[in-house]
């Protein structure tokens, strides 16, 4: 088996080749950057190169795209270009090529606007069975690839799995009011508890998902770390997150030594259940064991993910923050 990689070069890609060839598989890899994973570069709206790529492949992880650091720096069309007609030239010549399995790095993003709350609402429990609203380009062209996966299924049987991930990445938070308020990793241990997961549990997920595509056909999972909430806790988690959290977890005693904060309030949780008990999926990483890695001295993230470390998303630096904010 032959898997392509795209996107090779960013957090997901690399360590979706790492995994791959650590466990046997054969890997090609394509980005339009060169990286210590790519084995090939070019860009997937070239379907000259898609086409050269393909030959031979068996299976896909689209991963590649732009994404949410980029909505202020590129235009419309690029996303349009990027995001829609560069997953279309990839099913097409998987469809071609008769690959077995297609799965599609979407992202939560696509949500958009039906994950925040009325004043005065709970918390939103965002499972795949929320309507998404998606408010930027990003997430329009998102959620049209991932319209376009379910198409080529009916149409042609091309077995695709779409994989709506959290946040993984390392870099600091866009929001100044996060980098100004929170130290950068208590700010992402936070996260573990609804919106983030660590890169190898979302590396993992894709490769559960590339051995089950045959078998289910197309759906849609949420890739999210495993928050230990139920439905009830939401109106809590809105008012009063800190609360809400240590009836699950000790670690306020933790958080003080370091002079950490928990988030007052949470606008969502990501359910990963579907993606656990469909892909058989088993992530690793969340708050809990967060916490216990630390209080043992250890770093709360894989070591896959200190490998990979950041990438940046720009070639230039920005002053206020990571990226300029749309």
């Amino acid at each position: 088996m032959t898997i392509l990689v795209t996107g090779a070069s960013g957090h997901l890609g690399e360590a979706l080749v790492r995994m791959l060839e650590a466990r046997g598989d054969a890997v090609r890899s394509i980005d339009i950057k060169t990286g210590p994973c790519t084995s090939a570069v070019g860009s997937i709206t070239d379907r000259a190169f898609v086409d050269k790529q393909m030959d031979g492949v068996t299976g896909v992880i689209h991963a590649a795209t732009l994404h949410k650091p980029h909505v202020a720096t590129h235009s419309r069309q690029e996303f349009v270009d990027v995001n829609i007609t560069g997953t279309l030239n990839l099913l097409e010549a998987a469809r071609e090529n008769a690959v077995s399995a297609f799965i599609f790095t979407s992202t939560t993003s696509t949500f958009g606007e039906a994950m925040r709350p009325a004043a005065g609402a709970p918390a939103v429990w965002i499972t795949e069975d929320v309507t998404p609203v998606p408010k930027n380009i990003y997430g329009i062209t998102k959620l049209a690839a991932e319209d376009i996966c379910r198409l080529f299924f009916k149409k042609y049987n091309l077995p695709c799995l779409v994989l709506r991930t959290s946040r993984f990445f390392p870099e600091e938070d866009d929001s100044i009011a996060i980098r100004d308020g929170y130290d950068d990793l208590n700010a992402k241990v936070n996260e573990l508890l609804h919106r983030r997961v660590d890169v190898e549990d979302a590396a993992e997920a894709h490769l559960c998902a590339l051995a089950r595509a045959e078998k289910i056909g197309f759906s849609r999972y949420i890739i999210s770390a495993s928050a230990p909430f139920s439905k009830d806790d939401m109106p809590l988690l809105r008012e009063d997150a800190p609360a809400a959290v240590a009836r699950y977890v000790d670690y306020e005693r933790l958080y003080a030594d370091r002079g950490w904060r928990m988030f007052p309030s949470f606008d969502r949780v990501y359910v990963n259940r579907k993606a656990r008990e469909e892909l058989g999926w088993k992530p690793r990483y969340d708050f809990d064991t967060a916490i216990h890695s630390l209080i043992a001295g250890n770093a709360p993230f894989s070591d896959l993910a200190a490998k990979i470390g950041k990438k940046g998303y720009h070639d230039q630096v920005f002053e206020d923050g990571p990226y300029p904010v749309d």
